[in-house]
Parts: structure tokens; C-alpha cells; sequence
């Protein structure tokens, strides 16, 4: 989601290409836009949901291709990223690797520069942040680092614009680094023993034949493809026979080997002062942190976020842009240009009709969703550029631990309120399938978008407080229950929770508006077609009669289930065409009094667990494939009717509104 898009440039794949590579959060994302400027492509790896992202760059009137690939703290993949950073490096050659490191946290960077110097690539070093690190008294000897690895060594502050010119120069002249240490005899000997048994390739067969060494599977495919499988078998023996002299796993031990190679070149580079600077924003990074007034702190974020995005977005710039705008303009202006011009009736029905690709699909789209994404993205690049995300998700991480995940799930929970359809694109921040399937389930369940809300906030406010509650409790405890059952039933690990914690800055407003931009291109490019597909859908259903049926078919359950009056069945069917139909549905039917009480609170935990929406089940499908996304929604629809059903006779039995 870095940069912006310029579909008319049209990027050459064979151009010379640059790698930036880093840990997240080093600010790679912004040395790449300053590089290639809003001339750039995004796109998947192939095979992968990992998103690349390309541009163009003019060094000394040459043009190169420069890839940035996503953020890795290790070239021994332990997520789809890593492999998606490693395999660009092992099937790509690049002209120069940039690689963008954090200069206050030098020594975690350091081990990945290590692995990148053992691969033998040419190798840039971009020491970033370098006035963060002089703010906590830290100073980097560069021309000791660059004496030590024999590379380039430039330094840059990304969201000053500093440096850019010193960092072309250097990647237009990148050194192969010529650091090596040993490792102990038993793997000195083991890659001494498998380098002739391996193919040439674009990085150095002694990092190929530690990464074997360390077990990493996701190499089989690559050896496959390019070596007999007698000598995979041999590679193999004597992995194991290796692995067999030590009491612990070949991966801990060479990342032991190496960390202590990486403290002895910080120790030659690194000196610290007591002369760190606060200041507003180094007590804000204080508080943010805070066991105690972090809580606080959090509360305030969300009570903005809701303020932002929940009121002015949903709200007044909805009812703006749904009523003014389309409701008095452009919906008007379509009705008579259709009907004027288009004398067939079905295709009138098709464009401005109940289900018209105007009047419900680009209404919906453009005036309904766009206007909250909008402010959601930009209340996003805010805390992104300022430094609060991390700490937001280091914060809650402890409670999405218990259901199988890491505080990194909280950035897509959090957009669910703005809306599931463009939070579930945004799982692909998760490093494994394990974590993306369950995230993409509660967001599916029991995560309300800010349109649907806002109706059942309305509903409420005629209701005892009571009631709020309890449709609060209800989710609440929903959530935590299926995402404890789903992380013990779905296969796969949970990755651990390594995130950097930058300090608190004043966000730049360029940045800001430069992100908000190229995700609000990013929702029309994504989201939009999946609101036009499943109004036809919607429109062929309506005309071949299956709505109705359906509505027949559903009626009985509503009524001997959940007890609601049979009315309630057609908001049910709208609320899988748009969540917020349906609860104005069910608000329009407490108007008229044929809801009590008892009935708002079960309709509205149900409505709120009900299937999605079908734009957010298109884009379930897209993301997560056909059989994962059926099966979320198989078991969405009944457990919602089961958990409204017995909601229902708990409340008769209690008689809390009775």
C-alpha cells in the first residue's frame, strides 16, 4: 500500500533492478517513494497474497527498476514474507541491494546484514533515522561499518527528504561486502562438504548451504527444480548426521553463531551518550507504553477514532455525499438520462432499478462506503506516520494471544469498524495462513462496520442502556470464544510477536496524504468491481424469483427461534446485501412498535453474527480462496441463529425486560 499509482506508465521488467530490504518499520516504504516518486505498480508474488511494489528511477539519466520487498528479520523464512524477500533474492539479480536499516536499533538490522553479506550480493548500507538515533544519544562510526563489510555506507532521514542524492550515488556503485566470519568446525564442515553439490545461482552457495543447514523447507521447491534428488539425499544425510552432534535445533544454533558476530562488530561501531532529548513527543512514546496510562491513552485513540471516522465520516459526510450528492444530483440526473435514452425496461432496472448498478452498487460504493474508508484511511496514516500503530498492537497483544494471534490482528479489527470488506483485504499484514483465516472469521462474525453502527447506536438510544450492554457482552464474549475453538482447530502456528516500537513523531502531512490517496485508489480498484458483481448477482436473484423464496423459506426459523415477529426475515436477506440495510430494517420495524425490548437485543446480535455482507464474501473469496470462505459462512449463518436463539430463551427465562 506504499506510494501512489500512475496506471499510464508502464514499468519495464527488464530494466537493471534494485532491491531495498530491510526489517519493518525502518522506513523502507519512504525511501522507495522518494526514489521512484508516484510512477509505480503494485502487485502479488506470484503464488503468494504478499504484495510487491515497483517503480522507476532515474541514477545518472540510467533507469532502473527499483523492488521493495516486504519487511524480514531473517533470510531463513519463517513467514510468507520472508520467503517472498529470500526468493526475489535467490531468482532475481539485482544491480545493487539497498539495504535500509534503523539506526537506533543497529544491532537487530546488523543480522540481517550479515545474512545478506553471506549471500554475496552487491550491497549498499542505509543507515535511516539517523537523527531518532542522535535524539537517544546514539553514534554510528560509518566509515567503520563500511571498513568492516567492504560496502557503501550512506546516511538518510526519510521523512526529512535527506540524503537521496548520496543514496543514488552509492547504489549506482555497489560493493560486494567481503565480511565472513566462521562458524564452529562441525558446520564449517558441513558447508564445505554440500557447496559442490549445489547448483550456481544468484546468491553464494555457502548461504544456500546454511539455510539447508538451518532446515528451512521452503527451500525444497528451488532444490528441486535445480538439483538431482540423489544429491538432495545426500544433502540431507548429512544435515542430519550434522544435526546430530548438538543438543539443540542447527537453526538456534547458527543464529547464536551469528548474533555473536554481530556484537562484536556494534562493539567497533557503536557509542552511546546519557544525552537523550524528550520533549512532548518522547513523554507521549512514554505514556503510549505505559502498563497504566497507556490504557487511557488507548481509550482516548479509540474514542477519536470513533469521533472521526464513526461520526464525522459515517455520519455527516455520508449523509452528505447519500443524500446531496446522489440523492439530489447525480442519482436524479441518471434516472432521466437512462429512461430517456434506454426505451428497455429490464436494462432501465439493470442501471437505476431496487438492484441497479447506479442506484445501489456506485451509490453504495461511492457515497455509503468511500466516505467512511476515507477518513478511516486518513485517521490510519496518522497513527501509521506518528508511530502509534505498534504501540496500539503491543498494547492489546495479550488479549488476541489467547485466540490463537499477535497484536499485529488489531489493525485489521480495528478497519472492520470501518468497514470487513476492506479489513479483510488488509489480513495480508499477518505473516501466516493460520492467523489470516482466523482474523478474516471474526471479522465476518462479529466485527459490525461503522454504517451498520451508526443504524444500531439509533436503535439503542431508545432502548435501555441495559440492552447496549448486553449486545456488547455478546460480542464480546463471541469473539473470544470462537477465536480460542478456531486457533485450536485450525492448523498452523502462531508467529511470535516481534514488533518495533518507533519513537512518537509529529506526523507529515505529505505522508499523510500521499497514503490516504494511494488506499483510497486501492479500495476503488479492489472493492468497487465486488459492489457491481454482487448487485447483478442480487438482480438476476430478484428477477428469477430465488429472494422471495428464500424469504418463505427463512420466516419459520426467525419466528420458532429467535422469536422475532416473520417482518424480520427481509431485513435478515438486506443485511447480506449491506450490513446497515439490514439494521435499518430491523429500525424501521421498531418504529412502528412490532419490536420489544427483548426482540431489539436478539435481532441485533444476530443481525450484527449474521453471514457477511456479500462484497466482504466476494473479497473472502478472492483473498482466501472459495472452500476456506463457504466455510466460514456455513458456519457463520447457523451460529448466529443458534446464539440469537439461545439469547432469546435466556432473556424469557431471566425476564430482564420483562
Amino acid at each position: 500500500m506504499q506510494g501512489s499509482f500512475d496506471r499510464k506508465t508502464t514499468i519495464k521488467s527488464d530494466s537493471r533492478k534494485i532491491f531495498l530490504v530491510g526489517n519493518p518499520n525502518v522506513g523502507k516504504s519512504a525511501i522507495f517513494g522518494l526514489l521512484t516518486g508516484k510512477y509505480v505498480t503494485v502487485s502479488n508474488y506470484p503464488g503468494t497474497t504478499v504484495e510487491v511494489t515497483r517503480g522507476e528511477t532515474a541514477i545518472h539519466r540510467e533507469k532502473f527498476l527499483v523492488v521493495d520487498t516486504p519487511g524480514v528479520n531473517s533470510l531463513v523464512p519463517m513467514s510468507e514474507d520472508e520467503k517472498v524477500t529470500r526468493d526475489i533474492l535467490l531468482e532475481e539479480k539485482p544491480e545493487a541491494v539497498i539495504q535500509v536499516i534503523d539506526t537506533k536499533n543497529i544491532k537487530r538490522s546488523l543480522f540481517l546484514t550479515l545474512q545478506l553479506a553471506e549471500m554475496g550480493v552487491p550491497l549498499v548500507l542505509d543507515l535511516n533515522m539517523k537523527d531518532e538515533a542522535s535524539d537517544r544519544g546514539i553514534e554510528i562510526d560509518d566509515g567503520r561499518l563500511g571498513d568492516i563489510f567492504g560496502t557503501g555506507v550512506v546516511s538518510t532521514i526519510a521523512v526529512q527528504k535527506k540524503g537521496l542524492s548520496t543514496l543514488k550515488k552509492a547504489a549506482s556503485h555497489p560493493m560486494v561486502p567481503h565480511f565472513s566470519f566462521p562458524y564452529d568446525s562441525n558446520i564449517e564442515e558441513f558447508i564445505a562438504d554440500i557447496e559442490p553439490l549445489l547448483p550456481a545461482s544468484n546468491i553464494s552457495k555457502r548461504s544456500v548451504a546454511l539455510m539447508i543447514l538451518s532446515g528451512d523447507k521452503t527451500l525444497k521447491d528451488w532444490l528441486l527444480r535445480n538439483v538431482s534428488a540423489e544429491k538432495i539425499n545426500t544433502m540431507e544425510a548429512l544435515r542430519d548426521r550434522t544435526a546430530e552432534k548438538y543438543p539443540m535445533q542447527l537453526s538456534y544454533i547458527i543464529s547464536q553463531q551469528r548474533l555473536r558476530a554481530v556484537e562484536g562488530v556494534v562493539a567497533g561501531i557503536l557509542t552511546k551518550t546519557e544525552s537523550e532529548r524528550k520533549g512532548i513527543t518522547g513523554f507521549l512514546g512514554e505514556i503510549t507504553t505505559h502498563p497504566v496510562w497507556g490504557i487511557p491513552f488507548l481509550v482516548f485513540v479509540i474514542y477519536a477514532l470513533y469521533e472521526f471516522v464513526g461520526v464525522f465520516g459515517a455520519g455527516v459526510l455520508v449523509d452528505f455525499f447519500e443524500e446531496v450528492i446522489f440523492g439530489e444530483y447525480l442519482n436524479p440526473w441518471a434516472e432521466k438520462i437512462v429512461t430517456s435514452f434506454i426505451p428497455v425496461q429490464i436494462i432501465q432496472e439493470l442501471l437505476i432499478g431496487p438492484y441497479g448498478i447506479i442506484t445501489m452498487a456506485v451509490t453504495y460504493a461511492i457515497a455509503i462506503i468511500l466516505p467512511i474508508t476515507a477518513t478511516f484511511f486518513i485517521a490510519f496514516s496518522i497513527m501509521e506516520d506518528s508511530g502509534y500503530l505498534p504501540r496500539l498492537a503491543a498494547m492489546l497483544n495479550r488479549i488476541f494471544q489467547t485466540m490463537g494471534l499477535n497484536g499485529k490482528a488489531v489493525l485489521p479489527m480495528v478497519l472492520g469498524l470501518g468497514c470487513d470488506t476492506m479489513a479483510t483485504l488488509t489480513t495480508r499484514i499477518l505473516d501466516t495462513r493460520k492467523e489470516r483465516i482466523i482474523v478474516t472469521l471474526l471479522l465476518a462474525l462479529g466485527v459490525p462496520c461503522s454504517a451498520q453502527i451508526g443504524v444500531i447506536l439509533g436503535m439503542f438510544g431508545k432502548q435501555p442502556f441495559g440492552a447496549m450492554l448486553i449486545w456488547v457482552f455478546m460480542l464480546t464474549i463471541v469473539i473470544l470464544f470462537v477465536g480460542f475453538i478456531a486457533s485450536k482447530i485450525i492448523p498452523g502456528q502462531r508467529t511470535d510477536f516481534i514488533l518495533e516500537l518507533p519513537p512518537i513523531r509529529v506526523p507529515q502531512l505529505s505522508n499523510v496524504l500521499i497514503k490516504t490517496l494511494s488506499r483510497i485508489e486501492w479500495y476503488l480498484k479492489e472493492a468497487v468491481p465486488l459492489f457491481i458483481l454482487g448487485t447483478l448477482i442480487l438482480f438476476a436473484a430478484d428477477k428469477l424469483k430465488i429472494l422471495p423464496f428464500i424469504r418463505d423459506v427463512g420466516s419459520p426459523v426467525v419466528v420458532s427461534i429467535l422469536g422475532l415477529p416473520p417482518e424480520t426475515t427481509e431485513s435478515f436477506i438486506m443485511g447480506f446485501l449491506r450490513r446497515d440495510y439490514g439494521a435499518a430494517g430491523l429500525f424501521a420495524l421498531q418504529e412502528k412498535g412490532l419490536l420489544n425490548t427483548e426482540q431489539v437485543v436478539v435481532s441485533l446480535v444476530t443481525i450484527t453474527l449474521f453471514i457477511p455482507c456479500i462484497a466482504n464474501l466476494f473479497m473472502m473469496i478472492k483473498e482466501r480462496g472459495m472452500k476456506t470462505a463457504l466455510a466460514i459462512a456455513a458456519f457463520v449463518f447457523p451460529f448466529s441463529v443458534l446464539v440469537g436463539g439461545a439469547l432469546h430463551r435466556l432473556l424469557i427465562w431471566l425476564e430482564i425486560f420483562s
